[in-house]
């Protein structure tokens, strides 16, 4: 036997017979306020962005009857113990990866969250009110149909250039407050989770380990009877995402790439 794992039973053997230890009741469980049920399921990555991240879960504790669940990648161990010593309530979670990043760790993480309606997020969103996270609910409930709604539309135009809503404005969204759109982009983007699991299944893999699989899911949307809409969800982004900082590299492989097979 190794001797760590000999000393380990030893240590456990006389803590259980010898050490008064304080013991958890159920009252202590439910003073942490679970939520079994919640309605909606923030998702966070973050990719060295622990400051940001936990100035986004502040804001997101105010919404009721929710979950928040925050995808460490691993890549600093630092910011790893900050965000554990963070999120310590009892509807939050921390998922730590091994720099699986985005495209299957977001995949992975809605099947574990139990929220009616998931919302993905990134280390750099600014939020400053919750107002938005209702008014998507809202258009869920009107349209039972749509499976995906986000606030970052992504377009191509008449000469095939790629970007969004904010780097190439239209009037096809001017004075607008919701559309329906070929597609939108991350984040926020927002998932009726039982049209997702149903019908969609999974973010496709063959994009991992990021770009464009938010674009080919909402497509996969049309193609299967349901629909994606936009809404002004008033989302700005704070500073560089923590994805984009550290993968400079990767990113412009990863659009000759994912772009092709879309």
């Amino acid at each position: 036997m190794d001797i760590r794992l000999y000393w380990e039973k030893v240590y456990w053997a006389l803590a259980k017979r010898v050490f008064k230890r304080k013991q958890k009741t159920y009252e202590d469980w439910l003073a942490k306020g679970y939520t079994n049920q919640p309605l909606v399921s923030f998702i966070i990555e973050s990719h060295n962005k622990s400051v940001g991240v936990k100035r986004i879960v502040s804001k997101l504790r105010e919404y009721p009857n929710a979950e928040i669940v925050v995808i460490d990648d691993g890549s600093e161990y630092k910011h790893s113990k900050s965000l554990m010593r963070y999120l310590t309530r009892g509807n939050e979670f921390l998922v730590r990866a091994n720099d699986l990043y985005e495209n299957v760790m977001y995949d992975k993480t809605i099947r574990f969250a139990n929220g009616e309606y998931i919302v993905l997020m990134q280390d750099d969103d600014k939020i400053t009110d919750l107002g938005w996270v209702d008014k998507g609910v809202a258009y869920f409930k009107k349209y039972s149909d749509m499976a995906i709604l986000g606030g970052l539309d992504f377009v191509i135009d008449e000469k095939e250039k790629w970007g969004y809503n904010g780097s190439y404005p239209s009037a096809f969204f001017k004075g607008k407050d919701f559309r329906f759109v070929h597609s939108v982009n991350r984040a926020p983007m927002l998932l009726n989770k039982k049209l997702y699991i149903e019908h969609l299944g999974h973010i496709d893999f063959s994009f991992a380990p990021f770009q464009c699989d938010d674009t080919e899911l909402c497509l996969r949307a049309w193609l299967s009877g349901l629909k994606v809409g936009w809404y002004n969800a008033g989302f700005e982004s704070m500073i560089a995402g923590g994805m984009r900082i550290w993968n400079k590299g990767l990113m412009g492989f990863q659009e000759i790439k994912n772009r092709g097979k879309l």
